[in-house]
């Protein structure tokens, strides 16, 4: 057999077995199909909810391991940093620790024990394998609850259970834009939540926060969000969709609910930028280590509220901008001491990150726990962010 086709066989393999396969499976599969890399030792973790932990699939001949921590271990190191860790193994072997990456969503990380270092060509056919893994676990997650109770390290509310399932993937990411969410608390959360789509040159973005707690918030909240999606899906304008949202929130859940929301869109060919301000927090741009502010745009009523069509706004991004669309429960988190995080505090959160060489999901992962650690450990109110990177020069920081 030459050299091409022992590279893509294990591969070829995998995803002929990956058609006929229960999740239940997946890591005794990959396992064995990874020993025709010459693997000895094969373990894949995922990341839980809140983004603190690995946690190892189990599986049949799958060597048993702990939870690790994402931060201050090596396995943490490739997570945080979308790179390959190596580390030497027991028995003068080499081991690999590589992310697992669905586009430039981490999902978490795979172990792999090898008899000796691999060579540029071995590394190149490892990290498509651990593509492929990625992948099989995203689709295998649709038809199944394994992966979903292992990433759980606690029960989630029923509302937080409806938010989860509501949500677009963390993080999407191309050669122009990156766009990271993220949600809080994890386990609990109720009226805030996120959306976006990218269609052609478009980019479109929402967060939202439902007026209230736990699941009257998070049923407005899902109302809310199919009529964005709906509407968005019907070529809308950024008017009309605001229009279609409120009138939802008010015939399905009457006059007396409503939620702030920014809804906004991008060229992302040209940085246009343009939004709808429903009695929401305005969006921050953070333009290298500075807070720029908008242009004076006067909010609408929340959605449910409204009377008439809302007023759109409009800027326009320079390369290397970032977007930051949030709640309350960002700004308004509060120490102890009555400090509130505030505004400045976030912007300069995001650009030290930007400057560190930080990925965009890893700082929004870092933001979300020093929001948290700023209101010691206890939130007061749902949080939840979407930043946006244009242009920055960062997106292949997200490849392996």
């Amino acid at each position: 057999m030459d050299r091409e086709c022992a590279v893509t066989e294990p591969i070829r393999s995998l995803l002929h077995a990956s058609h006929l396969l229960a999740p239940d499976d997946l890591a005794a599969t990959v396992a064995a199909h990874a020993r025709m890399l010459d693997v000895r030792e094969t373990v894949v973790y995922l990341a839980d909810y809140e983004q603190a932990k690995l946690l190892p699939l189990p599986g049949e001949g799958v060597p048993e391991r702990q939870e690790l921590s994402i931060e201050g271990t090596m396995a943490g190191r490739a997570f945080r940093r979308v790179q390959v860790v190596d580390s030497a193994a027991a028995g003068n072997g080499h081991r690999l620790w590589m992310p697992l990456l669905n586009g430039v969503e981490r999902v978490g990380v795979m172990e792999l024990a090898l008899p000796d270092e691999p060579t540029a060509d071995q590394r190149e056919e490892l990290r498509a394998f651990v593509s492929l893994v990625a992948e099989l676990v995203v689709v295998n997650d649709a038809y199944s609850d394994v992966f979903s109770r292992l990433r759980r390290r606690k029960t989630l509310s029923l509302a937080a259970e409806m938010q989860w399932e509501l949500l677009p993937p963390m993080s999407f990411g191309t050669d122009r834009v990156v766009v990271t969410g993220g949600l809080e608390p994890a386990y609990d959360v109720g009226g805030d939540s996120f959306d976006y789509a990218i269609n052609g040159s478009t980019m479109d973005l929402l967060v939202i926060d439902a007026v209230g707690h736990g699941l009257p918030a998070a049923v407005l909240a899902s109302v809310a969000i199919s009529a964005y999606r709906h509407g968005r899906r019907n070529r809308l304008d950024l008017p009309d969709m605001a229009t279609e949202i409120d009138g939802a929130i008010a015939d399905q859940i009457g006059r007396s609910q409503f939620a702030t929301a920014v809804l906004a869109r991008l060229d992302i060919d040209t940085g246009r930028l343009r939004w709808i301000n429903a009695g929401h927090p305005e969006p921050l741009i953070v333009r290298g280590s500075s807070l720029v502010r908008l242009p004076r745009c006067l909010p609408s009523r929340p959605l449910g509220l409204q009377a008439g069509k809302p007023v759109g706004c409009e800027t326009r991004l320079e390369p290397g901008d970032r977007l930051v669309l949030y709640t309350d429960g960002i700004t308004e988190a509060r120490s102890p001491r009555g400090e509130f995080f505030g505004e400045q505090r976030l912007a300069d959160f995001i650009s030290a990150a930007a400057a560190a060489g930080d990925p965009a999901p890893e700082t929004v992962r870092r933001l979300m726990s020093h929001v948290l650690h700023h209101q010691a450990g206890q939130l007061q109110d749902d949080a939840s962010i979407v930043v946006l990177e244009w242009r920055t020069g960062g997106e292949r920081q997200l490849q392996v």
